[in-house]
């Protein structure tokens, strides 16, 4: 064979290869896109950040919806970090539901990976509070995001629930009114549980204290003053010496006779303020890990304590 005809089969497989990888390339690319079209026979693929949320987009979707929590029953969803796979389940959902204000601290990171689905943030619609304007029993740490326990308070959960129906909404326009109609259902029964928190508190006393930082929108809904062991929107921190002291001088101040501690939290440090006020603890959940019982049932459990606690 001549040096010209080899040189003119390099060249041949030279371009063979030059058209074939951007085929190759386009092929995948498009197969990973596609994901993210709903068809008619299939469900919207949701995943929702962590446990309220959960509960309400399956609400909201039911049947016509597949919903995946992200974060695993029983973790803080403070501390979560997706894993890999975590990640790669992500890239594979038609719609991400989260809280917002910083909650969700990895979210940034879907952006760098150029996340294809819809991030449908939850506290659209809502004032966000800072510590920069609330009460507290000792110096206030300021958390710039904001305090993202929206949820905790039904009102705004109502609007968080309308978020999450106009979202499948948008992303399944055939099954609209099915959507629509689910989350009016179930935004019925928050307005109910608003009412009896609303009822069965008035007259009590105001002030109750909890472990961390998460009843701010709760206590201003419904007329009562939060005080707080750690000055935090994350129960991480360890309380000092001198907080516990002022906590307990808060308490007496106050005549409060409970003292509230969390699930994830060190029953002790509650129990040592208790103690010096002569008080017991009760639980008030912040419903920030999966647990028995609905978001209603355990929103109602945390009215019962707070009942005991203040009535």
């Amino acid at each position: 064979m001549s040096k010209s005809s080899v040189n003119n089969q390099v060249k041949l497989a030279i371009i063979t290869i030059a058209i074939t990888i951007p085929l190759i390339s386009f092929a995948v690319f498009s197969s990973d896109s596609n994901q993210f079209k709903k068809t008619n026979e299939s469900k919207l693929q949701v995943m929702s950040s962590f446990y309220p949320l959960h509960e309400f987009s399956q609400n909201v979707g039911k049947e016509k919806v597949d919903v995946k929590l992200l974060v695993p029953v029983g973790v803080e969803p403070h501390d979560w970090e997706p894993t890999i796979k975590d990640v790669q389940q992500m890239q594979k959902s038609d719609l991400i539901v989260i809280n917002g204000i910083g909650f969700e601290s990895w979210v940034d990171k879907l952006h760098e990976m150029n996340y294809q689905g819809v991030i449908v943030d939850t506290s659209d619609g809502i004032i966000i509070k800072n510590m920069n304007n609330e009460s507290s029993i000792h110096e206030k740490h300021v958390d710039e995001s904001g305090d993202p326990h929206i949820w905790l308070n039904p009102v705004f959960a109502k609007i968080q629930v309308q978020n999450i129906a106009n979202a499948f909404s948008n992303s399944d326009p055939a099954n609209r009114q099915y959507f629509q109609e689910n989350a009016a259902n179930y935004i019925n029964k928050l307005d109910l549980l608003d009412l009896k928190i609303r009822n069965e508190l008035s007259g009590c006393n105001h002030d109750f204290i909890v472990f961390h930082h998460a009843f701010s929108y709760f206590a201003d809904e419904y007329d009562l003053n939060q005080h707080t062991i750690i000055s935090s929107y994350a129960p991480h921190t360890e309380p000092t010496a001198k907080t516990l002291e002022n906590v307990i001088n808060k308490a007496k101040q106050l005549n409060v006779k409970v003292i509230f501690t969390e699930e994830t939290a060190d029953p002790k440090t509650s129990q040592v303020i208790a103690n010096e006020i002569g008080g017991k603890i009760l639980v008030l959940s912040p419903l920030e890990i999966g647990n028995d019982g609905t978001y209603i049932s355990r929103m109602t459990e945390n009215l019962n304590h707070l009942k005991e606690a203040l009535c």
